[in-house]
């Protein structure tokens, strides 16, 4: 049983390429991106194994941790990542309950994270080279490690699947993933930035990594990776103790999968109903139009997709990212927030059309124009990004006591608005391209989907930078110089400029949209 699941886990991969040519490519780009990382990650630890075999046994047990933390971890946000073999497609097979765990289990590691995984837990095993012992020992440890990550997701998803089936968890989960992504950056700068005040030379990172790592040893995430380090430092009773963390933890999370597999195979999860809604909601708030409607759509999508939502989120926390980055108040760095902040929402619409999916047949089929499509999907854009640039630019001038620059900085941050809005109203009609679908995760990125995106998101901020170099020069020489003059020229170019690129690339969008409207349809529904 576990190899016809194998071999069927295999064949659903090998029948992706039939789909699409960006799936192949994407595909081969995202396997040799794998291999170059584990060869960087194993030849990078077999070094430092050489030279110093204690930090690399810390290294080892600290990335190794974090490994097995984000296999259990990552599903609960990502939900939907893979789910070829999902649990509920056996149902009404009948097979043995224990047949089906091995199977799924093994059938977990053939992927592109499996593999790189366990490729990356094989090779730095050998770390240890010049101790046989110590190797067999962290070889050990990398199987251990690698069930691990697989039985712990699947147990993890498994156990919170009626959780998962809920809209209201995922939207709130959603949105909360950003948060921790968003602080990664300022919590390295501010590592940083105490190791270089402090005391804290080479040995004292050594030493640090070294007693960091006896700690994390001891979770379930870090006690397989320590083995090795622990039967090369001659500590047979610490390996023993590590080994017995490790079994624990995965005959626990075997259980925990067992039961919960159980349970959902008898009465399997579903998705309870909505809530009643009161009023029109988004629908009384716009004139009854067809711009009006497709706008008030949209800013229902702002609200409560996470899709959307999660652009929101976003905002609040580039002040933060800021001022770590910047070292705190007073700093010029915080001069790009309002810039920035204008950029993203401007951008943000600029998938607009594959973001509705099967709902942009609605507009096919009721006649909806280009133009009131175009302009529905920008107005709450500018309704809501408007006045927050604004506010941010200020915040920014007075935060950086640069005073002195607002007008420079309020001329880039309308100009970027404007022109990014204008470009996106344009390339969401002529550039599509596969997107997480309605209810998925933003994390989740459709097979296939990553050089497609890349080239067209690729153009269309060329096109944003090319189209903003008009407001773009004289408003960073202003505050570079500075030159008040310059400020000024800065604050008239932006606005009118921008409003020019967002007319034309409105009425541009609408005219494509007019002529292919079923094309578009078409692209969009190929992508279900």
């Amino acid at each position: 049983m576990a190899a016809q699941l194998v071999r069927l886990k295999l064949t659903l991969m090998a029948n992706a390429f039939r789909r699409s040519a960006w799936q192949t490519i994407g595909f081969v780009l995202g396997s040799l991106y794998g291999l170059f990382v584990v060869g960087l990650v194993v030849s990078g630890t077999i070094a430092l194994g050489t030279s110093d075999p204690v930090l690399a046994g810390a290294v080892v047990v600290l990335f190794g941790a974090v490994a097995v933390l984000a296999w259990w971890i990552v599903p609960l946000f990502a939900f939907g990542v893979d789910a070829t073999l999902d649990p509920q497609r056996f149902v009404l097979f009948g097979i043995p309950q224990r047949r089906l765990l091995a199977g799924l289990a093994l059938a977990g590691t053939v992927s592109i994270p499996g593999i790189a995984t366990g490729l990356s837990a094989v090779g730095v095993s050998f770390a240890w080279w010049r101790t046989p012992l110590a190797v067999l020992a962290a070889l050990v440890g990398a199987v251990l490690a690698l069930a691990l990550c697989v039985v712990g997701s699947r147990a993890t998803t498994t156990a919170l699947a009626p959780l998962l089936e809920s809209r209201r968890y995922r939207e709130v989960v959603t949105i909360a993933a950003f948060v921790p992504l968003m602080l990664v950056g300022p919590a390295f700068g501010w590592f940083a930035s105490q190791m270089g005040e402090g005391p804290v030379d080479g040995d004292g990172v050594r030493d640090l990594a070294t007693r960091l790592a006896g700690v994390v040893a001891w979770t379930p995430f870090g006690a397989p990776w320590g083995l090795g380090a622990a039967v090369h430092d001659g500590a047979w009773g610490l390996a023993l103790g590590r080994l017995v963390v490790a079994l624990v933890t995965l005959a626990v999370a075997w259980v925990v999968w067992d039961r919960s597999l159980a349970r959902a195979l008898v009465s399997p999860p579903t998705s309870g109903a909505g809530g009643r809604a009161k009023g029109l909601g988004m629908f009384s708030r716009f004139p009854a139009t067809p711009t009006g409607a497709v706008a008030a759509r949209t800013s229902t999508y702002w609200l409560r997709d996470p899709r959307y939502s999660g652009s929101i989120a976003v905002v609040p926390l580039i002040p933060v990212v800021l001022l770590a980055l910047g070292g705190g108040p007073g700093s010029e760095v915080f001069l790009v927030l309002g810039p920035i902040t204008a950029w993203i929402l401007g951008f943000a619409i600029s998938a607009d059309v594959a973001y509705d999916h099967t709902a942009f047949a609605l507009h096919v089929s009721t006649g909806v124009s280009g133009r009131a499509d175009r302009w529905g999907r920008a107005v709450p854009v500018l309704v809501g990004g408007v006045p927050v640039s604004v506010l941010f630019a200020v915040v920014s001038a007075g935060v950086a006591g640069r005073w002195d620059a607002l007008p420079a900085v309020l001329g880039l941050t309308l100009g970027l608005l404007l022109v990014s809005l204008g470009v996106s109203s344009a390339s969401s009609a002529r550039l599509l391209y596969p997107v997480p679908k309605p209810g998925d995760s933003p994390f989740k990125s459709p097979q296939g989907a990553a050089m497609a995106t890349m080239v067209a998101q690729t153009v269309a901020m060329a096109l944003v930078l090319g189209l903003s170099l008009p407001v773009l020069a004289p408003g960073v020489l202003a505050i570079v110089l500075p030159s008040a003059v310059l400020g000024w020229v800065s604050l008239a170019v932006g606005p009118v400029l921008g409003v020019v690129v967002l007319v034309v690339g409105v009425r541009w969008g609408a005219r494509v949209y007019d002529r292919r409207a079923p094309e578009l349809l078409q692209r969009v529904m190929s992508y279900a």
